[in-house]
């Protein structure tokens, strides 16, 4: 790696990431039925119609993986809770093996010197409140506060950090506009519900954590670097929309206690009656905030219904998942995150990192183009604190290959390749140029 610890603060933090579903095994340790299961259920939803059940049996390999974690000389492990493994039905009764588990994993973090990093939800909710209308369902606020309390009564007392949700644009957006992610619809007036549903929870669960004497509070969203595809003012209109509902609806929300116009001027007409009362529950003072960032976008007008834009293939290099890559866009969207909403509030890159077709060849996997994309981020991260952006730490999307999501097991992210037959781990180029790199 181009970078060392001696580039940065004696206090800033170098993590690695996972999320639940992606990774645990579903079908392990009295989990209930996710939403995610049924739609992998459907065919064509998911490649191969490929579900977590098994993933990557971390409910069972869980102290290797943190060994893999301590041994890339990581600070910091974001991990994510399933709501469904600690309350099957999402509400009332509670899976003791569940807790168990988590008590067990975050002890697990702890004796390795690492912070245990908690979200809340990355993403898989009980089929039982989908059941109930999910996040279209005001009430879900409630059901999530509940939650946060029963897991948190549990392990708060030991967690370094924590954040409710991860992205809620793709809990919200993608999942129920773009139909991309469960439960895979396709409805405006879901997608508004969604979309200010998740930062009401988002909201409750900040109550009930700091009602239990919790601190180190935050909120993680993702962030896309988004441009006009031409010199036209249509484009350029486009993509102040597709800023406005993927960057700035959320963080909006979260600091300036409003919604952007942009993207109020087609949402508005489906959000709940009195959505503006709920603004200062939505907006209860955080200790940080995370930004996870892939890739730019590029966006034109498209003729048609609201919000009419389209994204076009830019020219740059891509990742394994089309994705381009695009280092000068998270500086800039660090700075203009702490210019125009946290003002100060320390900030950490909670997710970077890239997809790519890695396949082990003489027991190595030769992942230089990773390494590259690290490098260049990690730059990115230096640069915006040298303009005076407060980024307090950087973690790694991902520490294994995992479940992605639709795309199945196709799609490796991961800085150790997982053989998903047998399951062996297999430390990446990557993982032993990080390990180097941030060695004390």
């Amino acid at each position: 790696m181009a970078f060392s610890r001696a580039d940065f603060p004696e206090d800033f933090l170098f993590g690695v990431a996972t999320s639940a579903y992606q990774i645990e095994g579903h079908g392990f340790g009295g989990a209930g039925r996710t939403h995610w299961d049924d739609f992998a259920s459907v065919p064509g939803n998911v490649v191969r119609a490929e579900h977590g059940g098994r993933a990557c049996e971390h409910y069972t390999r869980w102290e290797e993986d943190l060994d893999l974690v301590r041994d890339g000389g990581f600070d910091s492990y974001r991990f994510s809770a399933s709501w469904a493994r600690v309350m099957p039905e999402g509400r009332g009764g509670v899976n003791a093996e569940g807790l168990d588990f988590y008590d067990r994993l975050v002890d697990g973090m702890l004796a390795r010197g690492l912070n245990p990093a908690l979200t809340l939800y990355h993403w898989e909710l009980p089929s039982a409140l989908q059941d109930l209308g999910g996040w279209r369902n005001r009430d879900i606020a409630g059901w999530f506060a509940d939650y946060a309390e029963v897991l948190l009564r549990r392990i708060g007392d030991r967690i370094w950090s924590a954040a409710p949700l991860n992205e809620p644009w793709c809990v919200a957006w993608l999942s129920h506009f773009l139909g991309h992610h469960a439960p895979g619809l396709r409805d405006i007036r879901a997608a508004a519900r969604a979309m200010h549903h998740v930062l009401l929870a988002h909201g409750s669960a900040v109550e009930a954590m700091r009602a239990l004497g919790m601190g180190n509070l935050g909120a993680v969203c993702n962030f896309e670097h988004v441009a006009p595809a031409d010199d036209s003012e249509a484009s350029a209109a486009a993509a102040r929309r597709h800023d406005a509902i993927i960057n700035r609806w959320f963080v909006s929300a979260l600091f300036n206690r409003q919604y952007p116009a942009e993207a109020l001027e087609g949402l508005e007409p489906h959000l709940p009656v009195g959505w503006e009362k709920d603004m200062d529950h939505i907006g209860r003072p955080l200790d940080w905030f995370g930004l996870n960032y892939y890739t730019r976008k590029l966006v034109c007008a498209e003729p048609g219904p609201w919000p009419g834009l389209r994204e076009i293939e830019g020219p740059l290099a891509r990742t394994q998942m089309g994705w381009e890559i695009y280092p000068d866009g998270l500086s800039a969207i660090l700075l203009r995150v702490h210019e125009g909403y946290t003002r100060g509030l320390p900030l950490v890159v909670t997710e970077n990192g890239m997809a790519s077709a890695d396949a082990i060849r003489s027991g190595k996997v030769d992942d230089r183009a990773r390494i590259a994309f690290l490098e260049d981020h990690v730059a990115a991260v230096l640069r915006a604190r040298a303009e005076g952006v407060p980024v307090a730490g950087y973690f790694v999307w991902s520490l294994l290959d995992n479940y992605e999501w639709s795309f199945g097991y196709e799609k490796r992210f991961g800085i150790v390749h997982v053989d998903f037959q047998n399951l062996q781990r297999t430390p990446k180029a990557s993982y032993h140029a990080l390990a180097r790199a941030l060695a004390r």
